[in-house]
């Protein structure tokens, strides 16, 4: 193994991509758990469609959000 490259990476690098996956995870699991909690909360109250509308919209909103939560933590630790 002496082309191994994995004990040389940059641990900022790391950090980056580790970031950028849960950005790309974020975004189907905060619309897919709002999806499922309006989607149950119909099925409860029998008001389908319209909570499942709403929530999956908070689930998008709260994605991004997030999103813009992890651009501006970046922003500022520049150095």
């Amino acid at each position: 193994m002496p082309d191994d490259k994995s004990g040389n990476e940059n641990p900022r690098q790391v950090q980056q991509l580790v970031e950028a996956w849960s950005v790309g995870l974020m975004f189907p699991v905060a619309i897919g758990v709002g999806f499922a909690w309006g989607w149950g909360m119909d099925k409860l109250f029998g008001t389908r469609p319209w909570l499942t509308w709403i929530f999956t919209a908070f689930g998008v909103i709260a994605a991004f959000v997030n999103l813009f939560r992890i651009g501006l933590r970046n922003d500022g630790s520049g150095g």
